[in-house]
């Protein structure tokens, strides 16, 4: 009677910790569905940053590895960024890649850029949300060439639009009700311990984003940063292994801001 009774408790005890586990599972999986419902119905447009909005430190060690231009790093490091993104966004959103079909898509490119100022502004705080103000006396781009911020605050790279018509027009013509702009790469490099090669956080990926809605409204802008061993100067490499976490960062940024918005 006894050996019954302590079966039957380690029975019960048992299913008490198997639904605990299944309801667990349920619940984080129900957050996930959710998040997954709430991107699905969207449509999302991707613009690439600008040739001008490209700074590395590191492409000359680049060049010693893969013997590309300067133009040709560039080039490389720009597709490769959109590339990632669109990787990680089609798995949850339907989205127009501005890159994908340049000879459909390359006459809205230029008017988007046209009507692009870029400002810098106190980067927001990913944990409470909250777009950024105006604040006209940081622009840095002048004359084509980007400025060197002396504020002390975490800024990011925020991109403003010119024209109020635009957003429709493109809605319009894409059907496209969500746009993320990559306003700015910047690959840095920091001084190292000589011959150290273990640390992985001399060196930064650093993309500098913001994403609209139909109606202007910006839902979700900041940096988005990525550590990369200082032994890494395969173009391919960074790409797919850096630039994919990078893309992974801001999709998660966005899902989020779709549920609350």
């Amino acid at each position: 009677m006894k050996l019954v009774t302590q079966n039957f408790l380690l029975l019960s005890l048992l299913l008490i910790v198997t639904c605990a586990h299944a309801q667990e599972k349920t619940m984080n999986t129900g957050k996930k569905n959710t998040e997954r419902d709430a991107a699905s119905k969207n449509k999302i447009m991707l613009i690439p940053f600008e040739n001008k909005m490209y700074l590395s430190e590191i492409d000359a060690k680049i060049n010693q590895e893969s013997k590309l231009s300067a133009k040709q790093i560039k080039t490389m490091m720009r597709d490769g960024l959109n590339e990632q993104l669109y990787k990680k966004l089609k798995g949850t959103m339907s989205v127009v890649d501005m890159l994908e079909d340049t000879a459909k898509t390359q006459k809205d490119l230029g008017n988007i850029y046209q009507y692009l100022s870029y400002q810098y502004q106190k980067t927001p705080n990913q944990e409470k949300y909250k777009a950024p103000s105006n604040d006209k006396e940081n622009k840095n781009v002048n004359k084509g060439q980007l400025s060197v911020e002396t504020n002390g605050d975490s800024r990011f790279m925020n991109a403003k639009l010119k024209n109020a018509t635009l957003v429709p027009y493109l809605t319009g013509k894409y059907k496209t009700n969500l746009y993320l702009f990559v306003n700015e790469l910047d690959i840095k490099s920091f001084n190292a311990i000589p011959g150290d090669f273990s640390s992985d956080s001399n060196r930064k990926i650093i993309v500098h984003y913001t994403i609209y809605t139909f109606d202007a409204k910006e839902i979700n802008s900041g940096i988005a940063e990525i550590a990369m061993p200082v032994q890494v100067n395969n173009p391919t490499k960074i790409i797919n292994t850096y630039f994919s976490q990078v893309a992974d960062l801001i999709v998660q940024r966005l899902n989020k801001a779709l549920l609350v918005n």
